[in-house]
């Protein structure tokens, strides 16, 4: 030691960090704001509708009449852009903060040993290099990697949860690891940097400093993970191209079929202004096809599914991530708090009752409960299933082992008032001691009436103050023991007297309580505890003790088992050399063996359940944990991870067994593995890795810094509410109650969404092709402009967005979980689906151009004109003799957009109805099954009343009152969507979905339909045109002066 801190100077320090660089993460070099907000607009939709804006705000320029109605448009489209880019750049700021949380485990400051300083010096931790002696205790934040030199202190206790997920702290040793390959929890004589000292003193050597630590790692491999765009979010990329692509075609279509008209009379003559025009109503088709409310919807929707899932304790931190939760294909979990409730309990015990063939009999009990509340019974083993429980104070054996749990104890259970639960303070095994020893409740303490948190501890308060504990021998790795030296108080009663005591303050009648491994107490045993006698102990007896301990800790309980005994005579405190903790076996011997208590972290109760749901559902579930094989393989029978006699081979690996395969053969067991035991964080990221390579989308679990890069790198990572801040950023949800089930009604809620989902973007982009349909006619059949850009842009927005956004509280189907998981290469729209598209919004298109059609022809009160009329209307000032008194300012009336833009409206609210289920008739799945749907589409229709009926509005929108009869014309042309999309379920049900039968109820659908259509076409003709209209010839050119109107 002398020597190492002799050679070690703050001249060789400098030298070393010249090599080794500072001690410290780096920052993380961000992106500007700027840089950040430009990365925004790098979306093909988002740069047409950029493009649409700039072009609008161009022409709006040179509009001489109306300049704020001009401007109106591109204001709202760019609007519409700054908000999605500021919602861009809140998300790209919360990726980066997953990397900056490892710095909060950067200790400030260190404690070194250099030649050029006196005894111990302070410096800054980042100041440390290879080489460095530095000395650690208790509370103290570990600076950097370190190896143990010295241990100045009985136990060098450290807890490293936040980099192995370990629960409990860790026992350090300055012994060589001779495994090479030894994982970090088997690294007994490391210190890891960030990690903290839970008792002890020690010094050590550093081995790694800076990036080169183990969290260091953890950061390089956290920077390197690229953040995997999501199933949704790569099916509206490649559908943002397509889509792209078509608005492109169609509107230089459009603008190119209309080339003869640009130097038409209305405008002008001049064949530029012709250009403009057209290149204008271009743009308002590319206003139409794209459906800017989509992004707004989907975001609503997912926050809609954010919120029902926070009520079941599921935090999701990104919204795309629900989506993904739909189609989930495996789940890897932790076992430790998310399958288990990571509350040590006690689950059998026994003492030793009546002689049989010379050697004591096994008396067995189970214990109930399995958390940390003091509730529970005991039972004897025979009897549990009669449900009767015992009364442990008529057991002598009970109430010294009772004695032996609140005194050989440091821990306590605390009543938590905000959650409402009992949480451990101090170890877990001790913990459960603690609880056991309320349930026992020996001394039939009365209860009623107190407090939850005096509930916690009242047993042990009774026992506690019977006797005096004077000093403690802490556990060590070589004797895997711990022991209290007690002395009787003046409380103590006879009956706890004549147990293991005799009533007497005096040294020799002192008692000495001890608990341990098994293994290690039977070795000092020299008796057993029956009644109030003892029994030597004998070869025989030893086995039989042996052999119940394995029974207990293999096979399906796989229990954690301490031995209790006593030592009735022990040695006197002042022979003993309290401050050499090697010589504390020998103080521990003639021990007295009470009974031995068998304890696990028992698996959650709806655990098995939700399993058994996931494999409905066609999910894999794989037990990723760093505890040993056996142990893990007993909790996966218990939760039905595999049956109870299944051979495990192939199945369950544990980490030196999966790096020992080669990557082929990896790879093949991840695609049937349910369990990997004993594992690390490179492992778990492995896994994931091999997993996505299967296709599969994966959900990983974790809760310490270790778990931050497979997190990152799965499509869905899910962190524990308890667990590191690191965990929690790098993930997209957090479980708030750390149970597994909650996953799987995550996963349930997601294929929800999404089922949700794919009906409003159906309702959305069939709305949308009615749009484009309507303008592509009015172009093609150049009658005057039905629909401007800054109507659409309310249509998509407001009018369409409500019940849209309503669409999201559609009920799942009940079968939803028993369907396999959807595929992330399956496409989002179907051909049959584009087919229904296009049927519906081929509708929508028609009768919205009809609708003003239908005004400028047929309305009794409009003007009556004829077809050459509204297809020609550019030149009625240049050819009066076919427009013969009519008023040319008739084709700027706002009556026919308005009747347009209500068509389009009205047709959009019936087909938000049609939306409530892909395939169900109305008739089977009826409007208020959605309430929400339906007061949507009242809000909806009621904003577009406001813009009809108030007069600044309407000015804006350009567009006029409608009366009652024209309102009537509306719903006529509007309702035959409700018939056709009925029409389209009806072929979907028995053609498509392969359901067709040829029975007489199948007959009878046949037959209503086709009846229902028949009525309708004979009907709704006569409702839609007046008798008088029938006889209105067809006129062509010429002819108007010799005919009349």
């Amino acid at each position: 030691m002398l020597e190492l801190v002799k050679n070690f100077c703050d001249f060789t320090a400098s030298t070393q960090r010249l090599v080794f660089l500072m001690n410290k993460l780096k920052n993380l070099e961000k992106n500007t704001v700027g840089m950040l907000i430009l990365e925004q607009f790098d979306d093909l939709l988002v740069k047409i509708l950029l493009l649409a804006a700039i072009v609008s705000f161009v022409l709006a320029l040179f509009e001489h009449d109306d300049q704020i109605t001009a401007f109106v448009e591109p204001f709202v489209i760019l609007l519409i852009l700054i908000a999605n880019a500021a919602v861009g750049v809140w998300q790209e700021r919360n990726a980066e903060s997953a990397i900056e949380a490892l710095k909060e485990y950067e200790p400030e400051m260190a404690k070194v040993l250099r030649q050029s300083k006196v005894g111990v010096a302070m410096i800054k931790a980042k100041e440390l290099v290879p080489g460095d002696i530095v000395e650690v205790s208790v509370g103290d934040k570990i600076p950097s990697d370190m190896r143990i030199i010295k241990i100045y202190s009985t136990t060098l206790r450290i807890d490293q949860s936040i980099l192995t997920g370990e629960s409990v702290s860790v026992i350090k040793h300055v012994d060589v690891i001779p495994d090479m390959k030894a994982v970090n929890q088997d690294k007994k004589n490391i210190l890891f940097s960030g990690t903290n000292v839970a008792s002890g003193r020690a010094r050590c050597i550093v081995v790694g400093t800076g990036l080169n630590t183990e969290i260091g790692k953890i950061r390089t491999e956290m920077v390197q993970t690229e953040t995997e765009r999501t199933p949704l979010q790569q099916k509206l990329d490649e559908f943002g191209e397509q889509l792209s692509k078509v608005i492109s075609i169609i509107c230089v279509a459009v603008w190119a079929i209309n080339i003869g008209h640009f130097s038409d009379p209305a405008h002008g003559g001049s064949w530029i202004r012709g250009a403009i025009y057209y290149f204008k109503i271009a743009v308002a088709l590319a206003v139409a096809a794209i459906p800017e409310g989509l992004p707004a919807v989907i975001t609503t929707c997912l926050a809609l599914g954010t919120r029902r899932m926070a009520k079941k304790n599921a935090i999701v931190r990104s919204l795309p991530s629900v989506e993904t939760l739909g189609c989930t294909s495996v789940i890897c979990s932790d076992k430790t708090g998310t399958l288990t409730t990571n509350q040590m309990s006690v689950n059998k015990m026994f003492i030793f009752g009546n002689q049989s063939n010379d050697d004591p009999s096994f008396v067995e009990f189970d214990i109930t409960g399995s958390t940390y509340e003091p509730a529970g019974q005991i039972h004897l083993f025979s009897s549990l299933l009669d449900g009767k429980a015992v009364r442990c104070s008529d057991y002598e054996s009970l109430v010294e082992l009772a004695t032996i749990g609140a005194m050989c104890n440091d821990s306590s259970v605390d009543y938590n008032e905000t959650k409402r639960i009992y949480e451990k303070v101090g170890e877990a095994t001790e913990t459960a001691l603690t609880v056991l020893v309320e349930k026992m409740n020996v001394y039939n303490t009365e209860k009623f009436g107190m407090s939850p948190k005096e509930l916690g501890c009242a047993s042990n308060r009774v026992l506690q103050s019977l006797w005096k504990k004077e000093f403690t021998l802490e556990f060590s790795r070589s004797r895997k023991s711990m022991s209290v030296y007690c002395t009787p108080t003046k409380n103590k009663t006879e009956v706890g007297a004549k147990m293991f005591v005799k009533v007497s303050e005096k040294i020799e009648d002192c008692v000495k309580i001890k608990k341990g491994a098994p293994e290690g107490v039977l070795s000092r045993c020299t008796h057993v505890r029956v009644g109030s006698t003892k029994i030597p102990l004998n070869p025989r007896l030893i086995k039989k003790i042996t052999d119940k301990i394995q029974q207990y800790s293999t096979g399906r309980d796989t229990l954690r088992c301490l031995a209790l005994g006593t030592i009735d005579e022990p040695f006197s405190p002042g022979l003993m050399q309290l401050e050499d903790s090697n010589k504390f076996v020998q103080y521990e011997t003639d021990i007295t063996l009470v009974g031995v208590v068998g304890m696990l972290d028992p698996p959650r109760m709806e655990v098995r359940q939700s399993i058994e749901d996931c494999r409905r559902a066609g999910i894999r579930v794989i037990m990723i944990t760093g505890d040993n094989k056996n142990t893990a393989e007993a909790i996966g029978r218990r939760i039905g991870l595999f049956s109870e006699h299944e051979d495990t081979k192939g199945l369950s690996f544990t980490g030196r067994e999966f790096d020992d395969l080669s990557p082929e053969q990896q790879s093949a067991a991840c695609r049937r593995a349910r369990l990997f035991a004993r594992v690390e964080p490179a492992h778990k990221s492995k896994i994931v890795e091999y997993l996505q390579s299967h296709g599969e989308i994966t959900a990983m679990t974790g809760d310490g810094v270790n778990d931050a890069p497979a997190l990152k790198k799965a499509e869905i990572g899910i962190a524990m509410g308890s667990g590191t801040a690191v965990a929690k950023s790098a993930s997209e949800m957090v479980l708030a109650d750390d149970n597994f089930s909650t996953i799987v009604c995550a996963v349930e809620e997601g294929r929800a969404i999404y089922s949700n989902m794919k009906q409003f973007i159906r309702y959305l982009i069939s709305s949308n092709i009615g749009e484009v349909v309507s303008i592509f006619l009015t172009a093609a059949m150049g009658i005057p402009e039905v629909l401007i850009p800054v109507q659409l842009l309310w249509v998509n927005l407001v009018t369409d967005g409500l019940p849209a956004t309503a669409l999201g509280f559609n009920p799942p189907d009940l079968d939803i979980m028993d369907r396999a998981p959807r595929s992330p290469n399956e496409s989002l729209i179907s051909k049959w689906l584009f087919f229904r598209y296009i049927a519906i919004g081929s509708y929508v298109g028609a009768a919205t151009v009809g609708s003003a059609v239908w005004w400028y022809m047929f309305y009794e009160d409009g003007p009556q004109l004829n077809y050459y009329h509204i297809t020609h209307w550019m030149r009625c000032e240049i050819e009066p003799e076919n427009f013969n008194d009519i008023d040319c300012h008739v084709f700027e009336d706002p009556h026919p957009n308005a009747m347009a833009l209500s068509v389009l409206v009205t047709i959009e609210m019936l087909n938000a109805l049609n939306s409530l289920s892909e395939n169900q008739s109305l008739l089977v799945m009826p409007p208020w099954w959605n309430i929400w749907l339906v007061a949507a589409i009242a809000l909806s229709m009621t904003l577009h009343f406001v813009i009809l009926y108030v007069n600044i509005l309407n000015t804006i929108f350009q567009i006029a009152p409608l009366c009652w009869a024209e309102w009537m014309a509306v719903f006529k042309i509007s309702f035959p969507v409700i018939i056709i999309d009925e029409t389209l379920k009806f072929v979907a049900r028995n053609w498509i979905e392969g359901k067709a039968g040829r029975d007489l109820r199948f007959m009878l659908k046949c037959s209503v339909i086709v009846f229902g259509w028949v009525v309708f076409l004979l009907t709704t003709v006569q409702w839609f045109i007046p008798n008088e209209i029938w006889n209105v010839p067809v006129y062509m050119p010429g002819d108007l002066q010799n005919r009349e109107l």
